[in-house]
């Protein structure tokens, strides 16, 4: 099918939007609609070179839509079903899957990095040249075609902009907290930075019930955006933030 897709050639250069060709769903693979992409700061990564990817790559890893049809094989589910999608699928049979590492899955890690789907081929194509998935994802486009895995299925009452999101800076900045930091009921939490997963480390500090959650960061238009997200403190990374966090916890600081 064609689409209208953001392509970017080669480091250094902006995006382009051009028509790309995309495959139909090979076995395990699903074609997603695209409702609504993020933005993050790993795109930009490709953009600046910091990111070594092949290219032309269709960026985006943060993306939600409707299912439109399933290849053989697809189980988790069907035309119609309403999903976010995940960078990081995992397989669940591994070695690091069977040991609660999905985040190191032996079958993704691999494809997903090459920008390809699993059988080491990509679904997409511009003027005859392979044009590259990032992230298994490519949401930067209408469509995509993902693993059953990378498929998220969510109510059909949660608005796609805002699970867009989950794939990425909600996932990572709220399983810190609650899976990487474990952070407990009535201790106090220090986030220096609130972009987008610094704001999701705060979320997840109060789905905690962390007690003082302090959020530092340059830009006061943050301040108040980060008492919305679940800071009980917002203090400008200007303004001797240490002492700050010490006069707040009677000198003990955080946990």
């Amino acid at each position: 099918m064609k689409m209208q897709a953001a392509l970017l050639l080669e480091a250094h250069q902006p995006f382009i939007v051009e028509e790309v060709e995309l495959d139909e769903p090979r076995t395990g693979e699903v074609l997603v609609k695209i409702a609504a992409s993020g933005v993050c700061h790993s795109d930009y990564h490709m953009v600046s070179g910091a990111t070594k990817h092949p290219m032309p790559v269709v960026p985006g890893h943060e993306g939600a839509g409707v299912v439109q049809a399933v290849g053989s094989g697809v189980t988790r589910v069907q035309p119609g079903d309403h999903v976010t999608l995940n960078w990081a699928p995992d397989c669940g049979h591994c070695f690091y899957c069977l040991r609660g590492k999905p985040n190191l899955c032996e079958t993704y890690i691999d494809p997903i990095w090459a920008g390809t789907m699993l059988d080491g081929t990509t679904r997409l194509h511009w003027k005859g040249q392979t044009v590259y998935h990032f992230s298994g994802l490519a949401s930067f486009a209408e469509y995509a075609v993902v693993p059953q895995e990378s498929c998220v299925r969510i109510r059909k009452d949660v608005p796609l902009t805002v699970a867009a999101l989950v794939g990425c800076a909600v996932a990572t900045g709220v399983g810190a907290a609650m899976y990487t930091a474990e952070v407990k009921a009535g201790e106090t939490v220090v986030v220096f930075g609130c972009g987008g997963v610094g704001l999701n480390i705060l979320q997840g500090a109060a789905l905690c019930g962390a007690e003082k959650i302090i959020a530092v960061d340059t830009n006061p238009a943050k301040m108040e955006i980060a008492r919305q997200f679940g800071a009980t403190h917002a203090i400008m990374a200007t303004d001797n933030p240490i002492q700050a966090i010490r006069d707040l916890t009677n000198g003990r600081g955080a946990e």
